[in-house]
């Protein structure tokens, strides 16, 4: 069982990063080369370009060997690395640089999945597996979600390699499928089979986490010490159906749609834990005097429900703030003349920590208020069962030393005056299954974000540039530092 973190050690993680007024361009840190970036640009190309989603056309051993074909022909020695998993299609990639002697302590794993959800170019303005670099950003699906960070550690990865450097521990890269679904889910996968592979003193997950713009200034480096439990629920509705000739009000789309329409009505209740409390607490320093204001009411007690309304407007805001559930598939009906006897919708649950899915499932069976619908659990592989499962929720870790002082040491110099501190993860993300297994993980991808333009999973996804350099330059120190403890 995991320990639980109290609120003053999550606390103290929030007050590491001092104000100060240092530029970036006239820190110390190591500026990665013309040379080193056209080589992480030319490896995010590749990634986005090979189709790694969870469909017929997707291939993530496609993916993995190309990178694994880049380390070889860098010098990296074949038994430093291995491409293996569960299916042919679904193949891991694993590298090592080893340390130098008897490592002085257990290694660093950084996680990174290599899968993306699907896209279709008739919704984009571009090709979602086309590299587009204009207007400042990169776009391409799986340019935020996260192909960025696979590139970035294979580059980080290549360019030490290149230099000759030993580090004192192992730094081991996990490059893995099927996070953002299907059956065989890579970050699982190794800990179960080849737990030797990945076994770790911490994670490094650069699926979470980042710095947060507001109009292009930062205000906060977030790094992710919980995340929320991801569910999904299958809601179906039956009818006896008949001619669309003569219509019916209680056809199964008409069933269907309403109870979807309760949910979307329907708000969960207000909530903070002590992440999201000692989040929001520093980032009310940060914020503009109105936003500040509200921030402060809602922690005050007991909490401002005007102020909950107001911040709860802002997506970014609302999604740590409760559980949220949203639909979003729908199926129905056999023929465009014949009205629906069977309408299928799938929503999507972030629920936040301390309740399980079973729960909500018995929630939305609550809010539909429909005796005739069914509310069923999907599994990450696809699995339609009667009930959902008691998922337990990640119990924040300690903010040990060896990694917040580097990587405090590192915002201060690349992003001047922002403090780092603890946040809920609102998606979910493959960190469970390391803090299941009690490895301490930690959620951060040093890319600067606006807090309103998050595209992952969505149309046109994007990052800026200079985001992408920054993390470049980022993780080139953080790997060095990490390896040198």
């Amino acid at each position: 069982m995991l320990r639980r973190v109290s609120l003053p050690i999550i606390a103290a993680l929030s007050l590491l990063v001092p104000v100060t007024s240092q530029l970036y361009a006239q820190s110390p840190l190591p500026i990665a080369s013309a040379e080193d970036r056209a080589m992480a640009r030319s490896i995010l190309k590749d990634l986005i370009e090979i189709n790694t989603t969870d469909t017929q056309r997707g291939n993530v051993t496609a993916a993995t060997e190309a990178m694994q074909k880049r380390l070889l022909d860098a010098g990296f020695a074949s038994q430093d690395m291995q491409l293996l998993g569960p299916d042919p299609r679904k193949q891991n990639l694993v590298v090592r640089i080893r340390a130098a002697g008897t490592p002085t302590a257990k290694p660093v794993l950084f996680l990174c999945h290599v899968d993306v959800v699907e896209a279709l170019r008739s919704d984009w303005t571009t090709d979602p597996f086309e590299l587009v670099e204009k207007d400042g950003y990169f776009y391409g699906r799986g340019s935020e979600d996260m192909k960025d960070g696979d590139a970035v550690m294979v580059a980080t990865f290549l360019r030490l390699h290149r230099e000759g450097y030993k580090p004192k521990r192992d730094l081991i890269l996990a490059l893995t499928a099927d996070e953002e679904g299907g059956k065989f889910n890579g970050a699982q996968w190794l800990l179960n089979q080849h737990r030797n592979l990945v076994d770790a003193a911490f994670v490094i997950n650069l699926d979470a986490g980042g710095v947060q713009l507001e109009r292009g200034r930062p205000v906060v480096a977030a790094v992710e010490a919980t995340e929320k439990v991801y569910s999904d629920f299958q809601i179906t509705a039956v009818n006896r159906g008949g001619h669309s000739s003569l219509p019916r009000p209680d056809n199964a789309i008409y069933e269907l749609t309403t109870a979807l329409n309760k949910l979307a009505a329907f708000t969960f209740p207000f909530e903070l834990n002590e992440v999201t409390r000692a989040y929001f607490k520093k980032l009310a320093d940060q914020e503009s005097p109105p936003v500040a204001a509200n921030i402060r009411a809602i922690l005050a007690s007991p909490p401002d429900k005007s102020a909950i309304e107001r911040l709860s407007a802002e997506p970014s805001f609302n999604a740590n703030l409760r559980t949220t559930c949203v639909a979003t598939r729908l199926n129905a009906g056999v023929a465009n003349n014949a009205l629906p006897q069977t309408a299928q919708a799938i929503v999507n649950c972030r629920i936040f920590p301390g309740h399980s899915p079973e729960e909500i499932r018995q929630g939305l069976t609550e809010v539909f208020g429909d005796s005739q619908l069914t509310v069923k659990y999907v599994s990450d592989a696809g699995v339609v069962s009667d009930t959902a499962p008691d998922r337990k929720p990640i119990s924040p870790p300690a903010p040990i030393p060896e990694v917040f002082d580097p990587l405090s040491r590192l915002v201060k110099a690349i992003w001047p005056g922002i403090p780092v501190t603890a946040v809920m993860e609102n998606g979910a993300s493959d960190s469970i299954y390391f803090a299941q297994a009690g490895i301490p993980c930690y959620g951060f991808s040093a890319i600067a974000m606006e807090r309103n333009d998050d595209r992952a999973h969505g149309r046109d996804e994007r990052i800026p540039v200079d985001s992408y350099w920054k993390s470049l330059d980022f993780f080139y120190s953080f790997a060095k530092e990490l390896g040198d403890r």
